[in-house]
């Protein structure tokens, strides 16, 4: 190679490596902002104004539209860039968290289930909603009632299970028209909890869908089931959250088992790595806070996991540091859901 082409190799490099830094973005999801409501979904109003005024100082805050639509259009955005969104539509984002972002001028997303506003107490009713969307906040879609939409009805065939959870979702959004006069068609799974089936038929319908597992988000993300941090309870500590905030898309592919809901427990777990700012040997992954053996062949990572064999939702996290940007990691999660013996979802 000569001297002209290894400076333009070594330009492509740096100015790609850049290009990372805008490609991607960090989602948080919080539920209540009080000090009355359950602890392990709560975030006290006194910790939720330290989020914000670190995210203020630190970071740009931007409406989750416009996450999505750079990062799907691959156009960059500010270094670390954050949307903040809210799941369930609680009275308590009204009273607590809504004067906070006023202060700080953030924009944020609700996702809400239409049936429950202005029916249920501990929600928002319409007339709040309305006013809050004059205000920076973007409503959208959370189903109609919060159920767990894995769960099947008795003798239900799962074409008959799709079609009618695919019918909860477009009836919700239906509703959110009519009320707001707009869609997003933005769905955030209740529970975090989604199969193959159901997230490839709502992307099929034109949805962008949002989970509850961990990890950053970038062009090449999946776009049917996006991660977001968690901010509430356990994961509510500033000092843990802004690792989190400064995290970048890990990216991965020929994910096995690809499906996050088991029946038998996985024996391992199985990704590609492609990414010339990580070492794929400084790859850690981590189950129940456990580190999770692994076993790297050339861009290949094998792990072998404890088996999971209660109910519930799981997830294996792993992070790598970014050769480029000191102190950032790189993080992919995989989540897994698990249903009891019987076929029930646990809250």
């Amino acid at each position: 190679m000569d001297i002209r082409s290894f400076l333009i190799s070594i330009t492509f490099t740096l100015f790609s490596i850049q290009l990372w830094a805008n490609d991607n973005a960090v989602i948080l999801v919080y539920h209540h902002v009080s000090t009355s409501t359950p602890p392990v979904t709560s975030v006290s109003p006194d910790t939720f104004r330290e989020h914000m005024s670190y995210l203020h100082k630190h970071h740009t805050v931007l409406p989750l539209q416009k996450v999505v639509e750079s990062l799907q259009n691959k156009q960059p955005l500010p270094d670390k860039a954050v949307a903040i969104t809210f799941d369930d539509g609680y009275q308590n984002i009204y009273d607590n968290a809504h004067p906070v972002m006023q202060e700080f001028k953030f924009p944020y997303t609700i996702f809400v289930n239409p049936p429950l506003i202005g029916k249920a107490h501990y929600q928002l009713d319409w007339e709040q909603v309305k006013e809050m969307t004059t205000q920076g906040v973007s409503f959208a879609n959370h189903s109609n009632h919060h159920s767990h939409m894995l769960t099947r009805a008795a003798n239900e065939s799962e074409d008959s299970w799709l079609q009618r959870s695919t019918l909860d979702v477009q009836q919700a959004e239906q509703q959110l028209t009519e009320k707001l006069g707009y869609s997003l068609k933005y769905f955030a799974y209740p529970y975090g909890e989604f199969n193959n089936k159901l997230k490839n038929r709502l992307t099929e319908l034109g949805y962008v869908s949002f989970a509850q597992h961990s990890g950053a988000i970038a062009s090449y993300s999946d776009f049917s089931a996006l991660p977001r941090f968690p901010a509430a309870g356990i994961y509510s500590n500033i000092n843990t959250l802004k690792v989190k905030l400064n995290s970048l898309a890990m990216r991965v592919s020929n994910v096995s088992p690809d499906d996050p809901v088991i029946i038998s427990a996985p024996q391992n777990l199985i990704f590609n790595v492609d990414d010339a700012d990580l070492n794929s040997q400084q790859i850690n992954c981590f189950q129940s806070n456990e580190v999770v053996p692994k076993k790297v062949i050339d861009k290949q990572i094998r792990l072998t996991l404890n088996p999971i064999s209660t109910a519930g939702r799981h997830r294996i996290n792993c992070t790598a540091p970014s050769k480029k940007y000191n102190s950032r990691y790189y993080w992919f999660s995989q989540p897994f859901f698990m249903a009891t013996t019987d076929g029930k979802w646990i809250d």
